[in-house]
């Protein structure tokens, strides 16, 4: 499986701080649930990336 292999997986995200001071990401599918924290440096490179990859899809359908 790779990031081009389609899933039919429903899963809920939710992205906020914490009382910690860090950036979490929390993903929750079929009863699992994911909690990933970041400094918020790290969260800002997330941000960038997810940026970039948007962009680059644009650049596939057009």
């Amino acid at each position: 499986m790779g990031i081009n292999t389609e899933r039919d997986i429903e899963a809920n995200m939710q992205i906020g701080p914490t009382d910690q001071g860090m950036v979490r990401i929390f993903i929750e599918a079929d009863g699992v649930e994911i909690p990933m924290d970041f400094e918020p440096e790290e969260a800002e490179e997330i941000a960038e990336e997810i940026l970039a990859a948007a962009q680059a899809a644009r650049s596939v359908s057009s």
